[in-house]
């Protein structure tokens, strides 16, 4: 790998052990992809994934404790993702007691380390950074250190920034040093797509079940997407940016994908068409019938297929403004048409706290209170990591939240119908 003078000074300690220790990690990371040189980080902000206090994460309090010591702190203020815990969230004392005593107990102390290593401010804590009332919204072209696979997924395709799928912590240490490897989806070459995918579909498919099947198809590999615009056209507005970014977390949940182009509508496919296509690409056709057989292969993993659902998740990645203020109109309507005044099913809408602040400046904070929904800044996905809510009948929207946890997965009608009082 070539090094830079700079670099090299760095890694042979002239900026001390520590820094000298971080540098030698990215080197390596790097060295792993083979990586031809390391790059400049360019945005302003970084994002971590690692947001939660788990009493057993020592050994990352540790590296924490020796960066702040050392004065190695983030060259980048950062945001991280989303807090474990919200007392407002329904828990029995018995998961409570798990939550606080055996799980997330460092939490405090973790976020201590945190706004001393650079955190954009105290509340910074989401999945979904790039929302606009976030402010960690990187700009076409931007070289980024993230790791957390729904933002990264976004920032490539949907922002049009360049980053790789990196490892929980190596994200800080990119930053730390300012520098990351160049390889892969950094590269112009790596951003090519290898798969072509042909929607359709007789209707606008499901953002999270078209997602799914298009990860699960091409795994790591990228996307080019035709017949999508059809259906949601070829602007970036509000309401396809909330698509897309459920649909892109589906793709990396449910493989692993880092960057995907939809023809006609991401900045990179607008701007350089089906050149994006690498030569032998493979070709992948998505129809009604096949979303069906996906749908139909999720596995139920509840103890009793047939239990009533106990609680409802729905925002993983985070909703968005859009979102929030959509489902509350949803909700109402439904709600209106069954003779309900408040959902049948405990349902909580996560998103950004600094979403929830814009929110509650709307009338439409009331109207969804008025529902029964609760609005809560938390990760559902580290809610079912409890071993106690893992055995609740859960159920999501997710593919996200499906496929880490034990919640059923339901399209969004469906899930409508449920919360609303519809079948059980």
């Amino acid at each position: 790998m070539f090094l830079t003078e700079e670099q090299k000074a760095i890694l042979n300690g002239e900026k001390g052990e520590t820094l000298a220790k971080v540098m030698e990690s990215v080197v390596r990371y790097g060295e792993l992809f083979g990586a031809d040189k390391l790059v400049p980080i360019t945005s302003k902000y970084n994002h971590l994934v690692t947001s939660f206090g788990l009493k057993m994460i020592g050994p990352i309090y540790d590296l924490m404790n020796k960066l702040i010591e050392a004065g190695a702190v983030s060259g980048q203020k950062f945001s991280c993702d989303p807090r474990p815990v919200d007392k407002n969230v329904p828990a029995n004392f018995l998961q409570k007691l798990v939550f606080n005593k055996f799980m997330y107990s460092k939490q405090d102390f973790y976020e201590e380390q945190l706004n001393t290593l650079g955190l954009m401010e105290k509340d910074a804590f989401t999945c979904a950074c790039y929302l606009d009332e976030v402010g960690n919204k990187p700009a076409k072209g931007d070289i980024l250190s993230w790791s957390e696979s729904s933002a990264v997924v976004y920032a490539n395709s949907v922002l049009g920034a360049r980053c790789n799928r990196n490892s929980g912590i190596i994200d800080i240490m990119g930053s730390v040093v300012g520098y990351v490897p160049h390889f892969g989806l950094l590269t112009d070459e790596g951003r090519k797509a290898t798969w072509i995918i042909e929607v359709k579909t007789s209707k606008k498919p499901e953002a999270q079940l078209l997602g799914s099947a298009i990860g699960m198809k091409v795994m790591e590999d990228v996307p080019y997407v035709k017949g999508l615009d059809k259906w949601i056209g070829d602007e970036l507005n509000d309401e396809n940016t909330a698509y897309l970014k459920d649909f892109g977390a589906a793709t990396a949940s449910n493989g692993a994908v880092g960057l995907y182009h939809i023809d006609n509508l991401t900045p990179e496919a607008k701007e350089l068409g089906e050149s994006l296509i690498a030569e032998g690409a493979q070709t992948y056709v998505i129809d009604d019938a096949e979303l069906q057989r996906i749908y139909d292969s999720y596995p139920v993993i509840w103890k009793n297929p047939d239990a009533k659902p106990k609680l409802c998740f729905m925002g993983c990645p985070h909703m968005s403004l859009e979102q929030l203020k959509s489902w509350t109109e949803r909700l109402e309507k439904a709600l209106s048409e069954k003779g309900n005044k408040k959902v049948v099913i405990p349902t909580v809408f996560t998103t950004a706290p600094k979403v929830i602040e814009a929110f509650n400046k709307t009338e439409y904070a009331e109207r969804l209170k008025a529902t029964g929904v609760i609005v809560s800044y938390i990760c559902p996905l580290m809610y079912m990591n409890n071993p106690l809510c893992r055995k609740m009948p859960v159920i999501t929207s997710s593919n996200k939240l499906r496929t880490y946890t034990t919640a059923r997965y339901y399209t969004d009608e469906e899930i409508l119908d449920k919360i609303t009082g519809g079948k059980k």
